[in-house]
């Protein structure tokens, strides 16, 4: 068996290098808050843009035909996931060459960037064409910074994680989306409560990317307090670029099996938050307020159960809950959303979107750190950015403009339902192929 075969071998065993566990609970803590803290800001500026897509496309994306102007918002609002596949590489590689805290504050200065240009352009009405071309280059570099920032934040967590305990840690990352979600929605509501409408289309959809612009240099200065991990600085030789991508090329089928499984938690997570405020609203009926209060319930809910079911793969393994995660995304989330369709209330929302919520932080709490455990060490900060960023360029971050343009194409309200189900059932198959194949080469 050559070094290639030997090091894809141990990696899809679950191996992960000596990590370098904080001495006490309080720097723990410390250190979760810290690294944790962009991936917060990058969540709210994506969950905003979502929220906000019914005045966004009015004031950008003009066409006379209001599903059109929200369809080409919510393409924009993918697009930003295109570029993420990009930053996986290039930032990537520079994090797996250069260190964790560098890779870190990079990407908080690239997402800076984007929220200040969505913040402060002007409309179409005022500069015409200009206006969504900037918007979709601020999207792009969010997307860029994005594309890494998810990978970087794992892995830190990943190796600072005493070894009986990185499910747990690694959990964090996820749960610090979560409130960002509950933020964005909190302050969405407060301000489209206290706003007219036309108010809010002239300038208070704004609001909100304004406080994350003012956000942004507490969190450079917090940030700049990060440690380098230990299981970086203890590692003897750093890759070039070049032999980054050679090494990811031998293990593109773990790459590859890593963006299958992903793409249930990327599909569920942009069903329950980016897209539950326009689908409650512009399919159900219901008030922009009760569906911004829906999706602040969703992010609380996620950011209680993802630390616990976390902890739980720690205990009984991270296949049984990705297993039983995906398996109820697949039989349910078709007809309990035909269920919600069927006679949208307040009430159904809630109860919809809370189970799916329920089985998102089953899977994504197991899933996360097994997607860092199964990447080889030396490569881990580009493979798990790759493999994560294409499940969500290609499925998840599209996830509210297929929705939306599935309802239209087909007339069923709940095809969104079908939607999660086939991106649930594509990470089963993936699991289960993976631990075939990997019996069999043991065998």
């Amino acid at each position: 068996m050559n070094s290639s075969t030997a090091t894809t071998a141990t990696s899809l065993q679950g191996a992960a290098p000596a990590a370098s566990a904080p001495k006490t609970k309080s720097s723990a803590a410390k250190s979760i808050f810290i690294v944790a803290s962009g991936n917060f800001l990058e969540m709210f500026d994506f969950m905003v843009f979502g929220y906000y897509a019914t005045y966004i496309s009015k004031a950008f994306f003009p066409t006379g035909s209001e599903t059109a102007s929200l369809l080409l918002t919510l393409m924009t609002f993918g697009a930003g996931f295109l570029m993420r596949p990009v930053g996986a590489l290039v930032l990537g590689a520079y994090v797996d060459k250069h260190g964790r805290r560098k890779g870190l504050l990079l990407t908080l200065g690239l997402m800076a960037l984007g929220t200040l240009a969505i913040a402060i352009t002007p409309t179409y009405e005022q500069i015409g064409l200009l206006a969504p071309t900037i918007i979709l280059v601020g999207r792009l570099v969010q997307g860029l910074s994005a594309g890494v920032e998810v990978g970087g934040v794992s892995v830190y967590l990943n190796e600072i994680a005493p070894p009986n305990r990185r499910g747990f840690f690694c959990s964090w990352q996820s749960a610090s989306q979560q409130l960002a979600v509950v933020a964005a929605a909190l302050i969405g509501l407060l301000v489209s409560s206290n706003l007219d409408p036309e108010t809010m289309q002239a300038w208070g959809w704004r609001v909100p990317f304004i406080l994350g612009c003012v956000m942004i240099p507490f969190l450079f200065i917090i940030r700049q307090h990060v440690e380098e991990t230990e299981a970086f600085l203890n590692r003897k030789q750093h890759p070039q670029i070049g032999e980054i991508m050679r090494t990811i090329g031998g293990n593109w089928g773990t790459v590859l099996r890593g963006a299958l499984m992903a793409v249930m938690t990327t599909v569920f997570f942009y069903m329950i938050t980016a897209y539950t405020p326009t689908f409650g609203n512009k399919v159900l009926s219901l008030t922009p307020g009760e569906a911004l209060f829906v999706t602040a319930c969703v992010g609380l809910t996620n950011f209680t159960l993802l630390p616990i079911m976390g902890a739980l793969s720690d205990r009984i393994g991270r296949k049984p809950l990705l297993i039983t995660a995906s398996v109820l995304g697949a039989a349910i989330a078709y007809p309990l959303m035909s269920w919600l369709v069927a006679e949208p209330t307040f009430s159904k929302l809630m109860t919809t979107e809370l189970l799916l919520a329920a089985i998102y932080a089953t899977y994504n709490g197991a899933f996360i750190v097994y997607l860092t455990e199964v990447i080889p060490a030396h490569v881990r900060t580009v493979g798990f950015s790759l493999a994560y960023s294409m499940a969500t360029a290609i499925f998840g971050g599209f996830t509210p403009a297929i929705s939306t343009a599935l309802i239209g194409a087909t007339g069923d309200k709940a095809i969104p339902g079908a939607w999660c189900a086939i991106a649930a059932l594509l990470s089963l198959l993936a699991l289960l192929f993976g631990n075939r194949k990997r019996a069999a080469t043991q065998a």
